[in-house]
């Protein structure tokens, strides 16, 4: 390794940086690491690029380096790939692998966020239109009153582990070809809190919350609509060792109208009215989610035609102002008629010259026959 172009060896300019070179010696790292290839030449290749970047990561060494100087006159009998020299950073091969120092984490915290949780809320129509306040009970885990989520009984306190001496995980030292290698785990007696409650709170068995039964008001806004959902904030379950807690969802369920359709922020709904009202208008009175309110059926009103009421429908959400009220006619045709009523209406059809009535195919409407006739009469 002499000889060896540390430059070439970790696939680097003359120039590259401090960041460069470990970039490029994380990637080579997580492709030749013995754990990855167990090939012996591979595993030459590793030693090279590790030996090469210890030199180049290294200001003093890469100095000598470059001036032609052994980088290693200096470094010791510690020095050189094979043992990794006491100012070898060997946090970094952990880094390349694990995306993280080797240094410890700690002990975790007992104290963790409580879980989310959701509710269905049915409403009918006119409280998803206009917004309504309800009181909710919520089955859900507050802090316990006699640890104050400590998890310890009263009076006394969480003991240090004696297993790791209150670092929450213990450590490994295996031998391998590169020399001596730590390695990390949770602590299996303290199961990583750095801490064992010896005298649990009989109250909550050491949990740090209990579970209740509470009430709370919650204001629902006018326009949400079937499945919205609404957050509220801190209102979930209190988290395991007094941690904070969760969110509360609202899932708004509402109940079906009997009268109105419920499309967005409009309305809808269907009258029926008679043909002599369609013939000759009429007023209407309908109701509505303010109340009944009169309407005017034009004269000649077709069947299928509607009625817009503009601003009588749902108020719209987060917004101002509010859909409308659309009226679908249908028109009742009479299917008995009394003596004096068929008459009226034979007197009718004559006068309007309707005793006969042509029945017109509307456009690409023409019978079977009717297109034959005119396909023999050249049509």
């Amino acid at each position: 390794m002499a000889n060896s172009d540390y430059y070439s060896t970790l696939g680097v300019r003359r120039d590259a940086s401090q960041d460069e070179v470990k970039k490029a010696y994380r990637r080579l790292a997580r492709e030749l690491h013995p754990d990855v290839n167990p090939d012996p030449a591979t595993q030459e290749r590793f030693k090279e690029i590790t030996q090469a970047y210890e030199v180049l990561s290294d200001p003093q060494k890469r100095q000598m380096y470059d001036l032609g100087a052994d980088p290693f006159a200096t470094a010791g009998a510690g020095g050189g790939a094979a043992g990794f020299g006491a100012g070898f950073p060997f946090s970094d091969i952990m880094d390349a692998f694990f995306g993280t120092a080797g240094g410890g984490r700690g002990p975790r915290s007992r104290a963790r966020r409580g879980r989310n949780a959701t509710i269905r809320v049915e409403l009918d129509l006119r409280e998803t239109a206009f917004g309504t306040t309800r009181e909710l009970v919520v089955d859900t885990a507050v802090v316990c009153e006699v640890c104050q989520g400590a998890g310890a009984a009263p009076g006394t306190h969480p003991d240090t582990c004696d297993m790791c001496g209150g670092r929450g995980e213990v450590s490994q030292v295996t031998r391998s070809f590169l020399g001596q290698v730590m390695t990390s785990r949770p602590c299996p007696q303290c199961q990583g809190f750095g801490s064992i409650i010896r005298n649990p709170c009989q109250e909550c068995a050491g949990d740090g919350r209990v579970r209740t039964r509470r009430t709370i008001k919650v204001r629902i806004p006018a326009g949400v609509e079937d499945g919205t959902h609404i957050q509220l904030a801190g209102e979930g379950e209190v988290g395991p060792g007094g941690g904070p807690p969760g969110d509360l969802f609202l899932e708004i369920v509402e109940r079906p109208h009997e009268i109105f359709e419920r499309r967005g922020d409009d309305l809808h709904c269907t009258v029926q009215i008679p043909m002599t009202a369609a013939a000759l208008g009429t007023v209407l009175t309908v109701e509505t989610l303010d109340g009944a309110e009169e309407v005017d059926v034009r004269p000649g009103t077709q069947s299928g035609q509607v009625i817009s009421m503009y601003g009588r429908g749902v108020q719209r959400l987060n917004d101002s102002g509010r859909g409308d009220l659309l009226i679908h006619v249908n028109v009742e045709t009479p299917g008995r008629l009394d003596p004096a009523q068929e008459e009226l209406l034979r007197e009718l059809s004559k006068l309007r010259g309707e005793e006969r009535p042509p029945g017109k195919f509307a456009p690409g409407q023409q019978g079977f026959f009717s297109r034959l006739r005119d396909a023999f009469n050249g049509r």
